[in-house]
């Protein structure tokens, strides 16, 4: 296995390994109380066997004082055990939660679509409440089942074999339901997630649904879904409640058919009625944990396939952690026969792309609808990787550096602007914590929103709610304007910046760009509306997912417009010649 194969794996494995102490306590403290639960049974065999045949009542005194204190002892072992297991369930989760929480936010970049039916989180979720549950203590137990069966062979061989022999069934049905509930289980959990996935889409696009009457469609939709969870639930749950019956219901016959056993063995004065009880009641007690974790079994199951699917995932993700701390650039990027696509998509839609920027110029990429402009720009960022070619900075690939370090010198605005609920300080400072204001308040100005900032009801500490509804269209695009210049990255990317601007935003726009070049910043503008490249010097062409032109930008848009012009005199000569015809 590769190292960095080890690296990945060791996120998930290093957090269970570190439970390892802690679970061989447990394993002491269950061994205490398995042994401690012998104190009943015995305590009714002294009671018939002793007590009763003697008409002692000082030998019943002494007997139940000592039967109450090593309950009290149980009681507390008990709640220790229950009270371990919950924290080492929390454990897991402090040590893969912030984990879990980046691959979910990472997954549609990772998986593409088929990463918005993943929940890691709640898988993790699923592990947590496993083992914070009474499966643990019941699987914990369950080995010392032969030590019961062993003292009620003692007692009598017929008892024993009768004991084990029921044991025996039941680990039968335990495995037909570890066979036949492993699927019903896993796909009432990816039912789970795409019913979850409905309703986050729906959330997210409330406004269309309630302006385009989509409503009834949408609920429609969400009905067949929801059908669908509702059968392979019920599928998944009637499993387990059978199985989980039938182990209780066989228990029960086991424990009197232990009494019939006993009986007619005292019958037969091979034991005392004494044994006859304690018989009955340590079998059922051997068998309790087998029950309790059938019982369970649907949370085991969801907590295994939640780590398998929370393992995977983490397999998949790309590991930065190790890589050597490198300058930050300042010089150029080069972009070298560079093909890309959306994630997900092995072939490329953007390819053959190659051109050079040094510090200080700024390019306008343009096209027509569906050439490749905004897939080009993600990678560009990073947010897919090139799957040919290379994107390097400074004559580095961004695989050498940190997310953290890529956002010190990456800005980003996407053609969908994305506001998060918080302040608008904390949108511009992109949430960082010990946050300069001055820094805030330079990259506001950069976009010129500081004023209209200053007059909202809190300033800067104005909170604008998840995507910003409470701004105009425009407003959110030049606060996301802001948050891509906050810190004055050395590589600015702006993806129809001017999408939701007028004239004014549009000015103010160029002058920002203007800004930034001149302090030695790349900026790359992806534009549909030729106001938004007034501000660069050099011209990138996308005809169908490859590079028609590059160059500076007057030459660039010459070539474009004297085609046009060319293909349009023959139409006005042929719309003229029928009138010189008539005329005549």
């Amino acid at each position: 296995m590769p190292g960095s194969q080890r690296q990945k794996e060791s996120v998930i494995t290093s957090a269970f390994r570190s439970l390892r102490s802690a679970l061989v306590g447990i394993g002491g403290v269950s061994m205490l109380l398995n042994i401690l639960m012998l104190t009943g049974p015995l305590f009714m065999l002294q009671v018939y066997d002793r007590v009763l045949a003697s008409g002692s009542v000082p030998t019943l005194v002494v007997l139940a004082t000592l039967v109450g204190v090593l309950f009290l002892f149980y009681g507390i072992l008990e709640t220790l055990r229950s009270r371990v297991l919950s924290r080492l369930g929390q454990r897991v989760d402090a040590q893969l939660s912030g984990v879990s929480y980046e691959i979910s936010t990472s997954l549609p970049l990772i998986l593409g679509p088929k990463g918005a039916k993943m929940r890691p989180v709640q898988d993790l979720d699923q592990v947590r409440s496993f083992l914070s549950g009474p499966g643990p203590a019941a699987i914990f137990d369950l080995p010392w089942m032969p030590l019961y069966f062993g003292i009620v062979y003692l007692f009598h061989p017929y008892l024993g074999m009768m004991a084990i022999g029921g044991a025996l069934v039941i680990c039968a049905l335990v495995g037909l339901n570890e066979l036949t509930s492993r699927r019903p289980s896993s796909e009432a959990a990816a039912e789970t997630n795409r019913r979850s996935a409905i309703v986050e889409a729906s959330r997210s696009n409330a406004e269309v649904i309630q302006a385009m009457g989509m409503m009834e469609t949408m609920k429609n939709r969400w009905h067949k879904g929801n059908d669908a969870y509702l059968v392979k639930q019920r599928k998944a749950g009637d499993r387990a409640a059978f199985f989980a019956t039938a182990v209780k219901t066989f228990r029960f016959i086991l424990q009197s058919a232990m009494l019939g056993m006993g009986a007619w063995l005292v019958i037969q004065q091979e034991v005392t009625s004494g044994v006859m009880i304690a018989s009955s009641i340590m079998s059922s007690r051997a068998l309790a944990p087998v029950e309790q974790a059938v019982s369970q079994w649907k949370g085991f199951l969801a907590a295994r396939q939640g780590l398998a699917r929370l393992r995977k995932v983490v397999e998949n993700k790309d590991d930065t952690n190790n890589v050597m701390e490198l300058p930050l650039p300042h010089q150029k990027i080069d972009l070298d026969s560079v093909a890309c696509g959306p994630v997900g998509i092995r072939q490329p839609i953007v390819q053959g792309i190659s051109f050079s920027l040094a510090a200080g110029e700024g390019l306008g990429v343009i096209g027509k609808s569906g050439s490749g402009k905004s897939t080009l720009s993600r990678s560009i960022v990073g947010i897919t990787n090139a799957l040919t070619g290379s994107i390097r900075f400074d004559g580095s690939e961004l695989d050498q550096w940190t997310s953290e370090r890529i956002g010190e010198f990456v800005g980003f605005l996407p053609q969908d602007i994305q506001l998060f609920d918080g302040t608008v300080a904390e949108n511009i400072s992109r949430f960082k914590e010990d946050v300069n204001p001055d820094d805030v308040i330079e990259a506001a100005k950069i976009a010129s929103i500081h004023e209209f900032i200053t007059g909202l009801p809190d300033g800067y500490n104005t909170i604008i709610g998840s995507g910003g509804y409470a701004l105009s269209g425009g407003q959110r695009q030049r606060i996301a304007l802001a948050r891509a210049m906050y810190g004055e990255p050395f590589l600015i990317v702006l993806d129809e910046p001017n999408s939701n601007l007028d004239s004014e935003g549009e000015a103010c726009l160029s002058h920002a760009i203007k800004l930034m070049r001149g302090r030695g910043k790349i900026v790359i503008v992806i534009a549909h509306r030729p106001s938004a490249i007034a501000a660069v010097n050099k011209v990138l062409v996308l005809n169908d997912g490859r590079q028609a032109a590059f160059g500076p930008r007057d030459e660039v848009m010459k070539q474009l417009v004297t085609p046009v012009q060319t293909q349009q005199v023959p139409q006005k000569a042929a719309i003229k010649a029928p009138a010189k015809r008539g005329a005549a």
